[in-house]
């Protein structure tokens, strides 16, 4: 019951206090314990005499049951929950407290060195506290005891094998025991002992040991010559072969060497021998030395080598390097050659490209049906070999200075017109016109291109007739701009409240031309495109109406439009 409420230690120090006051020692002994197990202790060795107590003589000294109660309080928080509310279960516990001796806590136990005590109720046991170790085990009594592994079946001993126990192990021993001329092997096995090996001269001399099984023979002794020796005459010993001077030719044209049993061939330069075959093989020198031998190609033959170089290069005089090779010495390029290091480059004159085909051949560049062209010439182009030229029409134009250009020839200027004595000529492009003009009636020749009106005699017919006729003359080709500005008519000066009209009177059926008002006169624009040559006659009537009278300006204007650009389309069939 008392290890049911508190721990075991305050049972166990209780009773070295109870002990201590049955045998008279004094209760503060100096033994070495804790704190509260001294309180314990003291309190159980001065209050703890049942002997010499009674029931009624504990109950009636509640002080000193308080005191001991009071003491047990430190071991466990229970006994203080005990004393305070019940106070006659503490008694009654601290009876049954002071009932066991521990032994061990005492000292009084019989355990041997290596032997830990362990306390039992009302007595102790000693318990080992190292193992016995692999083959043995502990007994009751505390000893170690060997393992009979062989009883136990716990062995590994083979089927030809029998366990013998030892003291902490086993061992195997074979079943059966081997003959003379035999050795039994781990495993129980008998292994044939070869007296001709491990023993020293087991036979006579000139006779050879033969191991048989479980024993050895005997026999006369034969010789056999190895490889490179043959018996001699008289049967006695080996001599060697001079391969050398055998039928055989061993070393195929290289020098031979005889050794004892053997042989060794000289091999000549750029071979070497196999020991192996007993040969002599070619030196394979552009494998061995790679890179070190030929500027550019190697290649191997028997018992040398060879260089050779690449394309565009020629072997040295050394046999080893290589030089440049100079293949414009064999004319390959159709025109020009150029020699580079290693091949050469063909190139063209002027005019001239090389073929994409060979590019050896050069190939003439028709300079006139590039996409550029038409507009080398402007009039027409000719391709030639290696170049082109540039043509103009036959009559009306010449070539310019550049070669390429057609320039409009004045025949005005030359004198090569066919005008009259009575015409004027006016030089257009690519042509003339020879022009001629008489005045009309009651108008009077002013200069050579202006006609000026006599007076009338207030005739109103007269009146309304234009005061100056001026004849104009223009020329511009084809396909000129809409709207451009061609002719402007106007006063010489002008005057404040003028008021001026301008229109085309005749000459303008195909409505090519317009006029426009401007506050100093007016101007004659193109109305839509003219796209092919023509001659246009335009009269042109300006009306300046000042200070309430009117007069009237005519201009005839003639108009001459050529050819845009002369040009004829490139066809090299025409060539």
């Amino acid at each position: 019951m008392c290890r049911a409420c508190f721990p075991q230690m305050c049972c166990d120090c209780c009773l070295v206090g109870k002990a201590a006051q049955e045998q008279g020692l004094p209760c503060d002994h100096s033994l070495s314990m804790g704190y509260q197990c001294g309180l314990v202790s003291r309190a159980c060795c001065v209050h703890g005499d049942s002997d010499n107590q009674t029931q009624p003589g504990i109950t009636s000294q509640p002080e000193l049951l308080g005191d001991l109660c009071n003491a047990l309080t430190g071991c466990w928080q229970v006994i203080r929950d005990i004393y305070t509310w019940r106070r006659l279960t503490c008694i009654k516990l601290l009876s049954l407290l002071l009932a066991d001796i521990n032994e061990c806590l005492l000292g009084v136990s019989n355990c041997r060195a290596g032997e830990r005590c362990i306390n039992t109720e009302g007595s102790f046991r000693c318990q080992r506290e190292v193992s016995c170790g692999t083959g043995y085990e502990l007994t009751d009594t505390n000893n170690c005891k060997d393992i009979n592994e062989c009883e136990a079946g716990i062995h590994n001993c083979g089927p030809e094998l029998e366990c013998q126990n030892t003291q902490g192990s086993f061992r195997c021993v074979p079943k059966v025991k081997c003959g003379p001329g035999y050795l039994q092997d781990a495993l129980g096995s008998c292994i044939d002992i070869n007296e001709c090996v491990i023993q020293t001269s087991p036979c006579l001399r000139g006779q050879v040991c033969v191991n048989t099984a479980g024993s050895y023979t005997c026999r006369a002794n034969v010789l056999n010559c190895g490889r490179g020796y043959h018996l001699s005459d008289d049967g006695t010993r080996c001599v060697d072969v001079d391969e050398c001077k055998g039928p055989e030719k061993v070393c195929e044209g290289h020098g031979c060497v005889n050794q004892l049993g053997s042989y060794r061939c000289e091999c000549e330069t750029g071979y070497s021998f196999n020991s192996i075959t007993r040969l002599c093989e070619d030196i394979n020198e552009c494998r061995h030395y790679p890179g070190r031998l030929c500027a550019h190609k190697c290649e191997n033959i028997l018992g040398s080598y060879q260089c050779s170089c690449t394309t565009g290069f020629k072997l040295a005089a050394d046999g080893r390097n290589c030089d440049d090779l100079n293949e414009c010495e064999s004319n390959p390029c159709s025109q020009e050659c150029a020699n580079v290091y290693g091949s050469y480059q063909c190139y063209c004159r002027r005019g001239y490209q090389l073929s994409d085909i060979d590019g050896m051949t050069c190939e003439d560049i028709d300079e006139c049906a590039l996409p550029t062209g038409g507009h080398i010439c402007s009039y027409r182009c000719h391709n030639t070999p290696g170049s082109f030229h540039c043509s103009c029409p036959v009559s009306g134009y010449t070539l310019a200075v550049n070669g390429r250009s057609c320039q409009d020839i004045d025949e005005c200027v030359t004198g090569t017109h066919t005008c009259g004595e009575n015409q004027s000529c006016f030089n257009v492009q690519g042509g003339f016109r020879c022009l001629s003009f008489e005045c009309p009636n009651n108008y009077r020749r002013v200069g050579e291109t202006r006609c000026e009106r006599l007076l009338c005699n207030e005739s109103v017919e007269c009146l309304t007739m234009p005061l100056r006729i001026t004849y104009y003359y223009l020329t511009f080709p084809t396909n000129i701009p809409v709207f451009t500005n061609i002719f402007r008519m106007g006063p010489s000066h002008t005057v404040s409240g003028d008021d001026i009209q301008i229109a085309i009177t005749s000459g303008n059926e195909g409505g090519f031309f317009r006029t426009e008002r401007m506050p100093t006169g007016g101007v004659m624009s193109v109305a839509k495109l003219i796209s092919r040559p023509q001659d246009f006659d335009l009269s042109v009537e300006l009306k300046l109406r000042r200070y309430g009278s009117v007069t009237t300006h005519l201009a005839k204007v003639l108009v001459f439009v050529t050819q845009e650009e002369p040009r004829v389309p490139y066809n090299p069939l025409l060539e």
